[in-house]
């Protein structure tokens, strides 16, 4: 079989996947890091307005939406490179954080969540008890 490739629609597949298109917007941006006992996440959603902006915890995937509408009533478009669209993203959180105590915030483009770990998974102290523990002493 005869396989034809043409590296321009390669180009053109790969710059999709990364950038996005106005039917699918590319992933938004995020960052994540942990700060004692609590794991912080921030995704860059410029432009985003907040009420447009989903939250759903299912089981252990957190799912974030957000939506950049189209631009209306422009008579001429001279440049479009900011995608439009619905963003989504989804992590999987381990079962160490409490999906229960999640809070969000929104400033300045960023949304900010901040997950604690659950008490379970804290590092905590075990006494050793001993055989002498547990002896009466008559007095």
């Amino acid at each position: 079989m005869l396989m034809r490739t043409d590296p321009f629609r390669d180009l053109d597949r790969l710059t999709q996947q990364v950038f996005g298109t106005a039917a699918r917007p590319a992933l938004m941006a995020m960052d994540a890091w942990q700060d004692h006992d609590r794991f912080i996440v921030e995704f860059d959603l410029p432009g985003i307005d907040a009420s447009s902006i989903d939250l759903d915890v299912e089981r252990n995937v957190l799912t974030v939406r957000a939506d950049r509408p189209a631009r209306e009533g422009i008579e001429e478009l001279v440049a479009a490179e900011r995608p439009r669209g619905v963003f989504s993203r989804q992590l999987i959180l381990g079962d160490n954080l409490d999906t229960d105590e999640i809070t969000a915030g929104y400033e300045n483009g960023v949304l900010r969540l901040e997950i604690p770990v659950a008490e379970k998974a804290k590092p905590r102290k075990i006494t050793v008890s001993t055989a002498d523990d547990h002896r009466v002493i008559n007095a």
